[in-house]
């Protein structure tokens, strides 16, 4: 009867942590600590739009699309002035995938795959900076845009792992978790800027959440 009462009590209590946090709200608390991430020079005026490495492609028109729109629905869901940022993954051997936003995955998690690129659009939040940690090219620059331009670092087609990226928007704070090889999900943290990631390891980031 006990062992029963036991069983039922640890099912419950299961239930209600996912319920309060979700899959991935899970995979948070078991989150190991954040690595120390060597950091870029500081991010420069969200106003320099287009600042940083011109080597960054541009996503498809379809890519940019999907982002503005989900954007714009996200932002609809909410108050008419409600902070939202969205995001899209462009992945090893999957390329790029749909736009999310406010703090859902981008990425995958479970097949050793490899972020490339990450392309953000933000409201209401004066706009977003940010900047990619790359296998044998190191921080790549900052590239900033205000709200509704969608702003994209990492590379295509060059099968080269991102490390770690870092975040700044224009008002306010932003916070990001990164999900590393042979580290799983590491802690999440918040600030303006943030980074997540690794650099010095030669890992790769498989997977990124961001909210505002």
């Amino acid at each position: 009867m006990k062992k029963t009462m036991s069983r039922t009590a640890g099912v419950v209590l299961g239930l209600a942590l996912a319920g309060t946090l979700g899959a991935t709200g899970v995979a948070e608390a078991q989150a190991q600590a954040q690595p120390s991430i060597q950091a870029p020079a500081a991010a420069p005026a969200i106003s320099t739009a287009g600042a940083g490495s011109s080597a960054v492609e541009a996503p498809p028109a379809s890519v940019v699309a999907d982002l503005k729109a989900a954007t714009s629905r996200a932002r609809a869901s909410l108050l008419p002035n409600a902070r939202v940022i969205c995001y899209a993954a462009h992945v090893q051997d999957i390329g790029w995938q749909s736009a999310v936003c406010n703090g859902s995955v981008a990425g995958t998690t479970g097949q050793s795959r490899r972020m490339e690129a990450l392309a953000i659009s933000t409201s209401g939040v004066g706009g977003v900076c940010a900047d990619a940690h790359l296998a044998d090219i190191g921080w790549q620059g900052w590239r900033c845009g205000g709200d509704g331009t969608v702003v994209t670092v990492g590379t295509t087609g060059q099968s080269r792992r991102m490390e770690a990226l870092g975040v700044q928007v224009g008002s306010g704070s932003v916070g990001a978790q990164a999900h590393v090889e042979g580290y799983g999900w590491l802690g999440s943290v918040s600030g303006n800027p943030v980074y997540v990631g690794t650099t010095g390891q030669s890992r790769r980031m498989e997977a990124v959440r961001i909210w505002v």
